[in-house]
């Protein structure tokens, strides 16, 4: 919005597209998906509508809810789809902008939460966007925890130990990973609760780019861990 609102130049408006369109196209994709649209379709309109976002034209007029950005996108991207005039043309899709290549999309964040295929054909487009954007806020904050982990030369300490972040699991055997690790039990636990620690707050940081005010970050965190746990 601040890109869209301070009239960037092409340079300036092909990074935040490029930036937008990285993060947050699976739930884009899937809400496009899902409202019947072939797969090379829907993947020129998420490239456009990321397009027309970053010129200001949908975010500005769409409904501020509450301050989430979660909200605003989906609000803006209905308008979108039920704009015919908008679907006519693809030469016309995204103006003078050069798109970003899907590849590099699929690339930069594969995805480690999987939705269970036959269960999700009979959610509505609002749920998938839903549990796909809550996914996206998940993975880039387990992303940066592996990032920060490998600096600390602790990267096979993450890996092992990332099934446990996500919440208290009565499943998980200490004694299995500390023998992978060679670590003792105690010093397992110990590493596992500062790494849920550091997660929660990285995803808190997460959570708190895409909210207006402070006082909103719990609200959404719980929303969007309803929409995973009921996804699973």
């Amino acid at each position: 919005m601040s890109c869209a609102d301070s009239g960037s130049d092409d340079a300036e408006a092909q990074a935040a597209l490029a930036e937008l369109c990285k993060i947050y196209w699976r739930p884009v994709f899937a809400f496009i998906c899902r409202q019947g649209h072939s797969v090379p379709d829907a993947q020129d309109l998420t490239q456009d509508f990321f397009a027309r976002v970053i010129k200001g034209r949908l975010l500005q007029s769409a409904n501020q809810n509450r301050g989430r950005f979660r909200s605003l996108l989906l609000k803006a991207l209905q308008r979108f789809l039920q704009d015919e005039a908008d679907k006519r043309s693809s030469r016309k899709r995204g103006g003078d902008l050069h798109f970003v290549s899907w590849d590099d999309w699929m690339a930069e964040a594969p995805s480690r939460l999987s939705i269970p295929t036959k269960d999700s054909e009979s959610w509505s487009p609002e749920r998938i966007f839903d549990v796909r954007w809550a996914a996206t806020v998940v993975e880039r904050a387990l992303r940066q925890l592996g990032d920060e982990c490998e600096k600390r030369g602790r990267r096979r300490v993450f890996d092992v130990l990332s099934v446990c972040l996500t919440g208290e699991r009565e499943d998980i055997s200490y004694a299995k990973f500390s023998k992978t690790l060679g670590l003792s039990e105690m010093a397992l636990k110990s590493l596992a609760h500062r790494l849920r620690a550091r997660y929660r707050a990285l995803l808190r940081e997460e959570v708190a780019r895409t909210v207006e005010k402070p006082s909103e970050i719990e609200e959404e965190l719980r929303y969007l861990c309803s929409a995973l746990t009921a996804a699973t």
